[in-house]
């Protein structure tokens, strides 16, 4: 065993395991809900939500710089604030939040898997399920690399999509739009937020990166450029070729827009979400197992963890640990329960970091990678923004 993970991932492989993350299987679905608040206006709300999330990112982005630790977040508060049980206490709930997302990811496409094959759903959970963390233990390479051939399928399945939807016959809003309502845009881009909830994700493989000076802020913003681009393509595509009462009314949305441009089966829609599924799967358990890994070294409780195959370079108790929990939140909690619980703690999270990044550039202005000083403020404020209406959606 060693107390060092091993250095193999570069900026491309790591820019897809961010794209990979942030499209994961909610685009799907999400589409839908955010038509129904802005109508044929969804691009617009997609692009704001971009925007809206770009500072937060920006802000991890330096972060990533100046403290190139695996369980990122919580080194951060912990040298920011100076506040050792709080910065234990986040690193504990990205695990949580890691844990939980993957559960409900791998619930919800093995959901989409019972639609071609006829396998017990807990049967279909175990065994995709110990499969993905058995790529995880072999190496961090070796699940970046297939982490980057499920994005590449999902993001090809995103563009078929899209190319379905431009060829299809105009709906009525399209070519006579109603008046644009702003508050109807604002709720939306408030939704499509969490559709770029992934990019805090990529600061956890810093010790395994190349140059992580060079490479985490690049891949950062490159993933969350590539995934707005996209999102913005894809609802284009969608209000043009379908009626928003109708992708409003919808869990399949995607589906209407392939059948309303090529008149075929969207059955591979279904493969395709299934490979979205287990891609996010598999980055949330490799990502949760480093900051378990990270924690050890920072925490005598959590030293257990905090060791690496000497071999492999991965932490393998923490990868058995993360996986065996996700199996068991995956058979035993319903997924809207589970999403919502990851949006909160991701939120909550994201507001503390830009909070640490703010007395972290008091104490020392200079990083490698240095944004202007009202980025992380604004940060703070729109997640604070977007936490106050998550919270508000449960009350």
């Amino acid at each position: 065993m060693t107390d060092n993970l091993k250095r193999r991932i570069g900026p491309w492989l790591l820019t897809a395991y961010g794209v990979g993350v942030m499209v994961g299987a909610g685009i799907y679905v999400l589409i839908g809900a955010v038509v129904a608040e802005a109508g044929i206006y969804a691009p617009l709300a997609f692009l704001l939500a971009g925007l809206v999330a770009a500072p937060s990112a920006i802000s991890y982005a330096e972060l990533s710089t100046r403290i190139p630790e695996a369980a990122g977040e919580s080194a951060y508060v912990d040298k920011g604030l100076g506040l050792h049980w709080l910065a234990v206490a986040i690193g504990l709930a990205i695990v949580l939040a890691g844990i939980v997302s993957a559960a409900a990811v791998l619930r919800g496409g093995v959901g989409y898997l019972l639609a071609v094959l006829d396998v017990p759903l807990e049967i279909a959970i175990l065994v995709l399920g110990s499969a993905l963390v058995l790529v995880a233990l072999v190496g961090v390479l070796e699940s970046l690399a297939l982490a980057a051939i499920f994005t590449v399928v999902e993001v090809c399945g995103l563009l078929l999509v899209v190319w379905a939807g431009f060829t299809a016959p105009p709906v009525t809003d399209w070519s006579a739009p109603p008046d644009l309502v702003l508050t109807g845009v604002a709720a939306a881009a408030a939704l499509a937020f969490f559709a770029f909830i992934g990019f805090e994700d990529i600061v956890n493989m810093a010790e395994e990166v190349k140059r992580p000076e060079f490479t985490m802020p690049r891949a950062i913003l490159w993933a969350l450029a590539i995934t707005t681009f996209l999102y913005i393509l894809v609802a284009f595509a969608t209000v043009r070729a379908v009626p928003a009462s109708d992708l409003a009314a919808s869990n399949r949305p995607l589906v209407m827009v392939w059948q309303a441009g090529r008149s075929e089966s969207a059955a591979f829609l279904s493969l395709i979400a299934v490979v979205a599924a287990l891609n996010g799967v598999l980055a949330q358990m490799v990502m949760a197992a480093r900051v378990l890994f990270g924690l050890g070294r920072r925490e005598a409780r959590l030293a257990v963890f905090h060791h690496a195959h000497s071999r492999l370079g991965t932490p393998v108790l923490a990868t058995i640990s993360v996986g065996f929990a996700v199996l068991a939140a995956s058979l035993s909690l319903p997924v809207s329960a589970l999403a919502e619980v990851t949006s909160i703690v991701l939120l909550t999270v994201f507001c503390i970091v830009n909070i640490s990044l703010i007395a972290l550039k008091k104490k020392e202005p200079d990083a490698p990678f240095c944004a202007p000083v009202f980025v992380p403020w604004l940060g703070l404020v729109a997640a604070l923004v977007a936490l106050l209406a998550a919270l508000a959606d449960l009350i």
